[in-house]
């Protein structure tokens, strides 16, 4: 692939590529179950005049009369009280979003450093959280910097990011589509609209890609080329999107990353927060004064192994565990009366298993093992309060669970 031939090479003419062959495969790609935008038209709507619609929108992305429409703002609850906010956008901006989203992946994927995780093929957050447990093990490693960019999606610089791209891309209407899309107003859940000078939008699907970028060139690339060649000991950088942390050998090494970081990333309009970023001793030479900590849902801490030894343990960060719980007690209380006992125990499946997935980890059983438990009797309590008569006893729901073949704590993931 010519990406990968010439780290060099801009790609042009590539607007050409958003034709109506493209965007036809690309529909089946969307979340047919995603919430509509501003104008209420969900994924099985636009399926009933599809032929039409993609016509239409490649006629005018073809004539250059595209506009990207309103991205209705919807925000869901974060840990702590908080809430995040989402832009929801419209099913055809979502379809030429993941057009463009495609061809940048293609792209930039021959870029992207080791250290990233985000938003790629073949990588993930679990695999991420893996491959830190590892090299902390196998390293020398004695500090972490584990860090937080307050509100990093809402103060993404524009012309920075454009900047970014151009350093691959070379085709202005191409550009110009992704310039519009930053730049569209958002509906606020109050009706007013603003008009955003910096950020996108987290939930557009273009947006995941243009975050990828961004921080490739804002943290991978300097603390590939500037920070580690001056480092007198071992150094890493491990980030799943706007999620990172960087180890070090030694405290002085820490020290000189904290001196410049601020500026760092100041330059590209972006700043640390200070309440969720901590310097921790993490090292394997004394287990028992090193701190734990959180990355991606997994909270991480020395222990010992079979034969004694240091070895770094992740088990489900205590605050996801208690969200997570917490998720499946609105769920079942909302449900038990809309759906047939049948249904409950499929979508009960599909949660447990969709959880045993990501946190089945070497040395997670017990925390596997307690979400299995509690959960079981949120949906047994609640079930038996769907009417004033009780659903089951406990060995009825034991032998319901078996029926169902509700999935039981399972160790999935393990480093090779």
């Amino acid at each position: 692939m010519r990406a990968k031939e010439d780290s060099k090479h801009r790609f042009g003419n590539l607007y050409s590529l958003l034709n109506e062959a493209n965007l036809h495969s690309c529909f089946s790609q969307l979340n047919r179950k995603a919430a509509p935008g501003v104008d209420a038209v969900d994924w099985s709507a636009f399926e009933v005049n599809l032929e039409e619609n993609i016509r239409q929108l490649a006629d005018d992305l073809k004539g250059k009369h595209y506009k990207a429409k309103l991205v209705r703002r919807r925000y869901i609850p974060k840990p702590g009280g908080k809430q995040r906010p989402l832009g929801i956008p419209v099913v055809g901006d979502k379809l030429v979003q993941t057009a463009v989203a495609l061809i940048l992946s293609a792209i930039f994927e021959q870029d992207f450093l080791p250290c990233s995780h985000g938003y790629r093929r073949g990588k993930g957050p679990q695999r991420a959280a893996l491959e830190l447990s590892q090299r902390l093990h196998r390293g020398r490693f004695r500090w972490v910097f584990d860090a937080d960019i307050k509100g990093f999606f809402d103060n993404i610089d524009h012309d920075w990011l454009i900047r970014m791209l151009e350093q691959r891309i070379n085709d202005r209407a191409f550009l110009g589509l992704i310039r519009k899309w930053l730049k569209a107003g958002i509906l606020e859940e109050d009706g007013q609209v603003i008009m955003p000078v910096t950020g996108t939008p987290q939930g557009g699907v273009v947006s995941a890609v243009l975050a990828n970028i961004y921080l490739h060139f804002v943290l991978d690339l300097w603390f590939e080329k500037v920070v580690k060649p001056r480092c007198d000991g071992e150094a890493l950088l491990m980030r799943f999107a706007d999620d990172y942390v960087c180890c070090f050998q030694y405290h002085r090494d820490l020290q000189k990353l904290r001196g410049v970081m601020d500026k760092r990333l100041e330059k590209f309009s972006l700043a640390l927060s200070r309440e969720k970023t901590r310097v921790i001793e993490f090292t394997r030479f004394e287990t028992e004064k090193s701190e734990t900590f959180t990355f991606l849902g997994f909270e991480f801490r020395w222990g010992l192994s079979r034969n004694n030894k240091p070895l770094v343990k992740m088990r489900t960060a205590e605050g996801k565990f208690r969200l997570a719980l917490t998720a499946m007690k609105e769920w079942i209380k909302k449900e038990r009366c809309k759906l047939g006992t049948a249904a409950i125990m499929e979508k009960l499946r599909t949660k447990l298993q969709g959880h045993f997935n990501y946190y089945g980890v070497s040395g997670n059983c017990d925390m596997l093992k307690s979400f299995h438990h509690q959960t079981c009797r949120i949906v047994f309590k609640w079930l038996n309060r769907r009417s004033q008569r009780k659903s089951c006893n406990w060995q009825g729901f034991r032998e319901m669970l078996e029926y169902y073949r509700i999935p039981r704590p399972k160790i999935i993931g393990y480093w090779n």
